[in-house]
């Protein structure tokens, strides 16, 4: 009974209209896109080049006043009048309501994926993150960051792998904290080789084929520039309160 209801929700969304998806390839978008295909909700992609700046424009700053994507506005939300979400958490938290997918109503099932999903906002996005920007960004070579921040990405990691051993997915079923970990583990994943962490490496490689995830991936291939220039270190590195 309850996978009939799935999909009787999921096909009721797909007649919805398309929520508009503000991405940019990265591992908070890729979170996104992530749930978007597993869903079956039907989006459209708006592309915000973070390297020129779209971020800052006045329209997407009234959707996302941290100028970060991702960001959502949904045509359908409460009460069938438009709702816009930023941050990317909040996010996969709205469409877990929204479908009723990945995301349990039963309180304990909840608390378990929240755990998780909150301990990657707050621990394993922004310590990826910075270690990804020392290691593969910064134009000094500052052997002290470069350690803190890969020691406890390592450190995290080992957390995941921990739990891993004793669950197949990080809060009981797939959730939305796994689509949130996923592609921040695929960002460590460049620096920090998951051999020694074999629960977490079999984790990660059975999301690597489910096909939503792939498709996930796929979006905005082509909106990646090879290299970064001078311009768009400025852009992402240099802002102050405006």
């Amino acid at each position: 009974m309850a996978a009939k209801m799935r999909k009787r929700t999921a096909r009721k969304a797909k007649g919805l209209r398309p929520i508009q998806f503000f991405y940019w390839p990265t591992p908070n978008g890729h979170k996104i896109g992530i749930m978007l295909e597993e869903t079956g909700l039907r989006y459209e992609l708006v592309p915000v080049d973070i390297n020129k700046g779209d971020q800052f424009a006045p329209a997407f700053l009234k959707i996302s006043p941290n100028n970060r994507i991702p960001a959502i506005l949904d045509p359908d939300g409460p009460g069938g009048r438009p709702v816009s979400v930023f941050e990317s958490g909040a996010i996969l938290q709205y469409l877990g309501r929204k479908t009723g997918r990945f995301y349990p109503e039963d309180e304990r099932a909840r608390i378990a994926v929240e755990e998780w999903l909150f301990w990657q906002v707050g621990g394993l996005g922004p310590m990826a993150g910075q270690a990804n920007h020392f290691l593969s960004y910064s134009v000094e070579d500052l052997p002290y960051p470069k350690k803190r921040y890969t020691d406890e990405v390592h450190r995290l990691l080992g957390v995941m792998n921990t739990r891993l051993g004793k669950v197949t997915h990080l809060a009981g079923a797939y959730s939305i904290a796994d689509m949130a970990c996923y592609s921040w583990v695929r960002s460590a994943n460049r620096y920090q080789k998951l051999d020694e962490f074999p629960n977490l490496a079999a984790w990660f490689e059975r999301l690597g084929k489910r096909p939503a995830v792939q498709r996930a991936l796929a979006l905005g291939k082509d909106l990646r520039k090879p290299a970064m220039t001078e311009a768009d270190r400025q852009i992402l590195f240099g802002q102050r309160a405006r």
